[in-house]
């Protein structure tokens, strides 16, 4: 589908994720107890759900929580990025001065990375900031809905190497799910990732989307003892 119209089901999920927004979302005790570091630079993600129109999920439970046709949008950051290289992210980036607030950063940002045109987006609202204490920015992520889809694509190879739809019933279901467990410094930190599109989604942007499923009610059970190798 590429006009406004979209299947029932599709359209429950865009009203469950506007009744989040509208109902107070707060992040889980995860998100919430992040280091914020110090002078963090404010930045601002786009999450952004529509209705696939070419290749739906291939993931067919008759018990799913969410219709086969309704994806996010993600991109693979370029392998040469100093920061965060060859993870799987959503559209986003700083905040610039020229920016009227984090949603205006958010659709320009992603204009800029997939070429999308921000006309067909309906904005449902922003949810709270989460620290990247790494890369020391407060991001803001803006919560949106392709009412409109438009072509996307990698338009700077030196910032991103793929753009992609991923069906979200793909990312829920189990036989996609598992953690990513990073040794460092004596320490383990394990958390969710997904497998989508020749995609691992973990770090920030799984945590994310984790926490955001289990909020919308639409986690599947899954191993949570299975670990997916980070990629190269």
């Amino acid at each position: 589908m590429t006009s406004d119209a979209v299947s029932p089901a599709s359209g429950a999920a865009r009203a469950e994720l506007a009744a989040v927004v509208a109902s107070g979302f707060e992040w889980d005790a995860r998100l919430r107890a992040l280091p914020r570091g110090s002078s963090p630079r404010a930045a601002a993600v786009l999450i952004l759900f529509g209705v696939l129109d070419a290749a739906p999920s291939v993931h067919d439970a008759q018990d799913a929580a969410v219709s086969r046709d309704l994806d996010v949008l993600l991109l693979a950051r370029a392998q040469t990025l100093r920061a965060h290289p060859g993870q799987v992210a959503f559209p986003g980036g700083r905040i610039d001065p020229g920016d009227a607030g984090p949603v205006d950063a958010a659709l320009r940002e992603a204009r800029e990375e997939t070429g999308l045109d921000p006309a067909g987006v309906d904005v449902l609202g922003t949810l709270p900031e989460v620290p990247l204490e790494y890369s020391r920015h407060l991001v803001t992520p803006v919560l949106g809905w392709w009412r409109h889809p438009s072509p996307v694509r990698v338009v700077d190879e030196a910032e991103s190497s793929a753009v992609f739809r991923a069906p979200v019933a793909d990312l829920l279901s189990a036989a996609h799910r598992g953690v990513t467990v990073i040794h460092r410094d004596g320490q383990e930190w394990r958390g969710p990732a997904f497998e989508v599109a020749g995609h691992v989604v973990w770090g920030f942007t799984g945590i994310l989307l984790d926490s955001l499923f289990d909020r919308l009610g639409w986690t599947e059970s899954w191993d949570r003892t299975r670990e997916l190798p980070l990629p190269e």
